[in-house]
């Protein structure tokens, strides 16, 4: 089978979050030389598959399986590949089934390696996470097992094939302001304390502020705010309480008790609450890094081009194996259809992609 085969056949699995549609299974069988770990917990579908070659290191290879809901108005049908003048239409070309069958045709075809070769993939990525990866990066820590270096197959390309790789990602950090007030008329706003009149006084001072400077990597963290509202849509009647919801995608520069201090040098005199989630830590990993250094050298030679070392973008499972530890990298295809109706990539790309890959672990 060839990787463009593998390809379709990946793409018609019905895999929407969080079901693999059978699809790991398939792979574990496909890879049938490796040995298989299976880690599912409540409806996630975990699959690790490694192989010892020898002494050296562990070179892993991660990605997802699970892809979004198609949506309406396809012009095909989205589990089934259309393959039309060398570009595949089929809801995962992109994100990232493309990433998948590089990855699993590059590993299945080695014949020697120095060290461990191994692949990690979830149904779980593109829903909440919680099950997905980080349960299969606690069970291999707690057998000493982790990998030292991971490629994450996740679309990375901004115009051209090969022309940027992810070496880090920003974290992101949910807030939730309430400021209190006190209802009362409109008429009388002596007797009330309005908390609108209130946080717009500060609102120049916080909305899309940078929080750091960023540096080589990172943009600056900034200070975005997604939803205010308050009161209960009359014009006599001031409102008891505001509700402000904010984002904030850090760099390793800001951190959530930076985020606190921030919000409370605006608020300390005021009656508020503050509750912050942070859903995605950041992470970078050295660009002197081995896998940073040796995937640079495979695009350069198969591709003819020099990727730029990129962090920008939402989050992915990168995050995890950087909380972890492990030196991370990340490429795969052009990343403009992603998550769309008529989601699609070129054969040529995934081809190259396969192509870089193979290269990538004859460099270990």
């Amino acid at each position: 089978m060839s990787v463009v085969e593998l390809f379709k056949k990946l793409l018609r699995f019905k895999s929407v979050t969080p079901d693999d549609d059978g699809g790991l299974d398939f792979i574990a069988e496909y890879l049938s030389n490796f040995e298989v770990i299976r880690i599912d917990k409540e409806d996630t579908k975990n699959l690790f598959l490694f192989k010892k070659f020898g002494e050296g290191k562990h070179l892993c290879f991660a990605g997802h399986i699970d892809v979004v809901p198609p949506g309406e108005g396809w012009v095909s049908d989205p589990f089934e590949p259309l393959e039309k003048d060398g570009v595949i239409y089929a809801r995962g070309t992109q994100d990232m089934k493309s990433g998948l069958s590089a990855f699993i045709q590059a590993c299945k075809e080695v014949e020697s390696f120095r060290g461990t070769l191994s692949v990690l993939i979830t149904s779980d990525e593109e829903g909440n996470a919680k099950y997905g990866t980080v349960e299969v990066l606690k069970y291999l820590k707690e057998r000493d097992f982790l990998p030292d270096f991971v490629v994450v197959a996740e679309p990375t390309c901004e115009k051209e094939f090969g022309d940027a790789i992810k070496i880090g990602r920003r974290g992101s950090i949910n807030g939730v302001l309430e400021k209190i007030g006190v209802q009362g008329h409109a008429a009388y706003p002596e007797k009330t304390k309005n908390p609108i009149h209130k946080v717009a006084q500060v609102l120049p001072h916080i909305a899309g502020v940078d929080l750091d400077e960023g540096d080589e990597y990172f943009s600056p963290s900034k200070f975005v705010i997604t939803d205010i509202r308050a009161g209960m849509e009359v014009t006599n009647v001031t409102p008891e309480k505001l509700k402000m919801m904010f984002n904030v995608r850090n760099s390793t520069k800001t951190t959530k008790e930076d985020i606190e201090k921030f919000v409370d040098g605006y608020f300390k005199d005021m009656d508020y609450s503050l509750v912050l989630n942070q859903s995605a830590k950041p992470f970078v990993t050295d660009k002197e890094s081995k896998i940073v250094k040796d995937l640079v050298s495979s695009i350069e030679e198969i591709v003819g081009k020099s990727p730029k070392l990129s962090t920008a973008g939402g989050t992915s499972d990168a995050r995890f194996f950087g909380e972890f530890g492990v030196d991370t990298v990340e490429f795969g295809v052009i990343n403009d259809t992603i998550h769309q109706v008529n989601e699609r990539t070129t054969i040529k790309e995934v081809e190259s992609l396969y192509l870089v890959f193979k290269n990538l672990i004859k460099r270990f």
